[in-house]
């Protein structure tokens, strides 16, 4: 009789949700540096990453059911977009930058091409309430999730509540963007001495190390640091980057130095999307068209290379691509939970 109870009352619990989740394992390359992300304030369970996953590919996110995250952050571009320049949003909105890339965000400290978001798991609150974007409120969003009989079991399922709340939202979004881990590209076999680079790559990696490395560091590929590179500013966009948050001028025209890996996927670049190619890059910084107070100390001697050298450099970063990240089934459509929806679950 007393082991009956027990049983009952497993059962219950585990309807509920209270039963103990199964953690998500995220595991440090080898040779990279220790995440900055705290998992401790939000540690990573199955349900909940795979909760944050199913509303990263829901248009419910967004005021008129159109727009989900994944309309700009396409797993195939490493996540970002790849068909126009600019942001796209509600009502055939165009928002003012091209949409960073997703990957490796254990490691950043800030968010957004001019920082204005420091915690990752604030992050997503911007683009569902931005009017160019989502335009949603939080609290709209909110009676929609508790309206969907899935939502309610997923978050009973993930943290335990029948109730749907912003901190369960915003955290579920942050831990599936943690498990977007890129570092299985022919560079990483290389480094794990499981592979070789052409003698093209190789030399190219070396022009890389020479030109470009101080900016975008290896292993990450970026610096995490904000540069004003030589971009004229678009009259149309009047963008000041990183000014717009801090008002100090030395920050005027400053970006965030955004990730290499994965270029191969991740065109148009820059923070309005104006160079549609690598060579199109590469001959920008030969040449840097304004050079403005705030730019950085690093640009100003151009990165003079020969056509040669180009093609090295390029092949180089072409071993930046991960194939592996780009087409892993577990970033991808959660297909089968959105037709259980449409069935009526």
């Amino acid at each position: 009789m007393k082991m009956k109870r027990v049983l009952i009352f497993l059962l219950v619990f585990s309807c509920l949700g209270f039963v103990s989740r199964q953690s998500f394992n995220f595991s440090i390359p080898k040779g990279w540096p220790k995440p900055v992300y705290n998992f401790n304030r939000n540690p990573l369970n199955e349900d909940a990453v795979f909760l944050g996953r199913a509303l990263f590919y829901d248009p419910i996110l967004s005021k008129n059911n159109t727009i989900s995250c994944a309309s700009c952050h396409s797993q195939y571009n490493a996540f970002t977009h790849a068909d126009h320049a600019l942001s796209h949003g509600i009502y055939d909105s165009i928002g003012n930058r091209n949409s960073p890339t997703l990957m490796n965000l254990a490691w950043h400290r800030s968010f957004m091409w001019d920082g204005a978001i420091n915690h990752l798991d604030m992050q997503a609150l911007a683009p569902i309430t931005h009017p160019k974007e989502m335009g949603e409120r939080l609290d709209s969003l909110l009676l929609k999730l508790n309206r969907s009989k899935l939502y309610k079991s997923m978050v009973a399922k993930a943290y335990g509540d029948s109730i749907v709340k912003s901190e369960y939202v915003l955290k579920s979004i942050s831990q599936f963007l943690l498990t977007l881990v890129s570092a299985n590209s022919k560079y990483d076999s290389v480094m794990r001495s499981e592979a070789a680079f052409t003698a093209q790559e190789g030399k190219g990696y070396k022009l890389f190390q020479r030109h470009c490395n101080s900016c975008h560091s290896e292993p990450l590929f970026t610096n995490l640091a904000f540069e004003n590179n030589g971009l004229c500013m678009d009259e149309n966009l009047r963008d000041f980057g990183r000014y717009l948050i801090t008002q100090n001028p030395t920050d005027s025209f400053k970006f965030k130095v955004p990730t290499l890996r994965n270029i191969e996927f991740s065109f148009p670049y820059m923070h309005d999307g104006r160079f549609k190619t690598i060579s199109a890059v590469l001959h920008h910084y030969a040449s840097p068209k304004c050079k403005t107070s705030s730019l950085s100390y690093l640009l100003k001697e151009p990165i003079k290379l020969s056509k040669e050298e180009r093609v090295d450099l390029t092949a180089f970063l072409l071993c930046l691509t991960d194939k592996g990240f780009l087409f892993n089934e577990n970033y991808s459509y959660p297909r089968k939970m959105f037709l259980n929806r449409a069935n009526g679950y």
